[in-house]
């Protein structure tokens, strides 16, 4: 699978990037290939061309790979929704352009931390699932406020819906395949998720 071939590639890329980054690069894409419970730490070491005592260096265990992956997605988007969101004071329209923006280039750039929001989020402990769900809630009202400014006397709840709505859109990117190129599949996410969110709506 894509998703694989490219966690067992980033090993030998990235030099830049912390030892550390890497490992969970690879597992993230071998847990978006596989499931996490079709992935073994020796697995995982041997994408990354690891022993088990240096991989168990870097982290405790899956869970932990699992946390370390979704927490800081989550915040990333949650502060960068907040700063497109502002950005624009008056204007919902471009807020909600740059909003989508934003979207779509994550989406791109993250297909197989994506997946893992979509399928194994529910691994993880009481603790950080709560954690992340918050996060998402939170971001998800960004794009609520700048809805109802965008469409007034729309309610809250039907604004999320549309949120919702265009999420499932954006974060189609782990299913699409390669026959269309980057700049075409962002031309495409951002067209129609702006077409869906500009449709007039009754309020009621």
């Amino acid at each position: 699978m894509a998703v694989e071939q490219q966690a067992r590639g980033a090993a030998g890329a990235a030099r830049r990037r912390s030892r550390r980054d890497e490992i969970l690069e690879i597992a993230v894409g071998l847990f978006a290939a596989r499931g996490y419970h079709g992935v073994s730490m020796d697995d995982i070491g041997a994408a990354a061309g690891v022993t088990g005592p240096a991989l168990y260096h870097h982290f405790a265990g899956k869970e932990a790979m699992l946390v370390a992956a979704l927490i800081p997605v989550s915040e990333g988007l949650l502060a960068g929704g907040r700063e497109r969101a502002a950005g624009h004071p008056g204007d919902p329209r471009a807020a909600l352009e740059s909003l989508i923006d934003f979207h779509v280039d994550f989406a791109l750039a993250n297909p197989a931390v994506i997946a893992l929001h979509l399928h194994e989020l529910d691994r993880l402990p009481d603790e950080p699932r709560r954690r992340i769900r918050r996060l998402q809630r939170m971001y998800v009202e960004e794009w609520v406020t700048v809805l109802t400014a965008l469409h007034p006397g729309l309610p809250d709840g039907a604004a999320r819906v549309l949120a919702h709505a265009a999420f499932g859109l954006m974060n189609s990117t782990p299913f699409l395949g390669g026959e269309v190129d980057r700049r075409r599949r962002a031309e495409l996410l951002r067209g129609a998720t702006l077409a869906a969110l500009l449709a007039p709506t009754d309020p009621t």
